[in-house]
């Protein structure tokens, strides 16, 4: 005999279960139409809730997950001090994963917490994940998720970023100012959101400079440090190496740093560099390096801040499907000037 649950009751009307269950709850975010057909057939079917598992899903855990896709990042490192500023305040504690760049990882760690582990999530996709089957899966499950940093584009939420597009024309254009007439950019991945805004406007603005240029300059980089390592040398032992290098991620800079200083070039005298990062050290190293900031931890502030009100309002208040933009900022030191 089928047991009638929501599950089964959701596949008869072509539903969400989460909209089946909402609307046998009353729930304001459900029409009345909808409302209407799940208890007709509720009632056709002599469906009976079970009341164990109805107080199980009214228990809140108080736990926020956090999915990062890297640790050694300082960015993410900030961002999660900022989400703790606000969810300590209301008494929820954080459940921080690290994807190590690997969207089998990402998919695993997403299908632990739907378990019910977590009541809301909040992340920064991996540089390998190109899909969203899994995270759609999340809002199925009537889970709040959020994004930051690296955002997935179709999911309908709320997603914090920064105006990468913008500083990555700045900071071409800061070391084209300084004299650089061949720029090469460091890119980690072209599948992550922020990758493709900062190489958008490295490429712009050195199209708006009429300086010559080649996509060969575009250096397509590892994860792993000792491949990129090869990569650098590869380009900066020749006579005919770039004069200027924006690197889109932080671990891509430092490792450039090492590349540079082995192949006794000279910063900023024989080539000049900026990355993106929120290192704190950045002008402790010699010479000091040219850092793009991002606000980090504004930006996980107000990610905490949202799911707050989501969490602990009521009624909830709805995460609306946006996009919010917080500027970064350029640090000018000397290894562009």
């Amino acid at each position: 005999m089928t047991k009638i649950n929501i599950k089964y009751l959701a596949e008869k009307l072509n539903m969400a279960p989460s909209t089946v269950s909402r609307a046998l709850n009353d729930s304001y975010e459900i029409s009345q139409a909808t409302k209407d057909k799940v208890l007709a057939l509720a009632k056709e079917l002599n469906y009976q809730p079970n009341p164990y598992a109805r107080s199980l899903r009214a228990l809140r855990s108080k736990t926020i997950g956090v999915i990062i896709p890297e640790r050694i990042n300082n960015f993410f490192a900030q961002v999660i001090d900022g989400i703790e500023d606000i969810t300590k305040q209301h008494g929820y504690h954080l459940l921080v994963y690290n994807s190590h760049e690997d969207v089998t990882q990402e998919k695993k760690i997403i299908s632990y917490l739907l378990g019910g582990r977590v009541d809301a999530i909040v992340m920064s996709v991996s540089s390998q994940t190109s899909s969203w089957e899994h995270l759609e899966q999340v809002q199925r499950h009537g889970i709040p998720i959020i994004f930051f940093d690296r955002i997935a584009q179709n999911i309908p939420t709320t997603k914090f970023i920064t105006n990468d597009y913008q500083s990555g024309w700045d900071a071409t254009r800061q070391l084209i100012d300084r004299g650089c007439r061949k720029i090469y950019f460091l890119l980690l991945s072209k599948e992550i959101t922020i990758g493709k805004e900062r190489l958008r406007g490295y490429m712009d603005a050195m199209k708006d400079s009429e300086l010559p240029f080649s996509e060969d300059w575009v250096i397509q980089c590892a994860q792993d440090e000792k491949k990129n390592m090869e990569i650098f040398k590869s380009f900066l032992y020749p006579l005919d190496r770039p004069d200027g290098i924006l690197s889109s991620v932080e671990k891509l800079a430092l490792t450039a740093y090492h590349a540079i200083h082995q192949t006794k070039l000279r910063i900023p005298e024989e080539l000049k560099l900026i990355t993106f990062s929120n290192m704190k050290i950045a002008d402790l190293l010699n010479p000091p390096l040219s850092t793009i900031s991002q606000p980090a931890h504004e930006i996980g502030r107000e990610c905490a801040k949202l799911l707050i009100q989501n969490l602990t309002k009521t009624p909830p208040i709805p995460i609306q499907d946006q996009i919010i933009t917080i500027p970064s900022k350029m640090h000018i030191r000397r290894s562009s000037m």
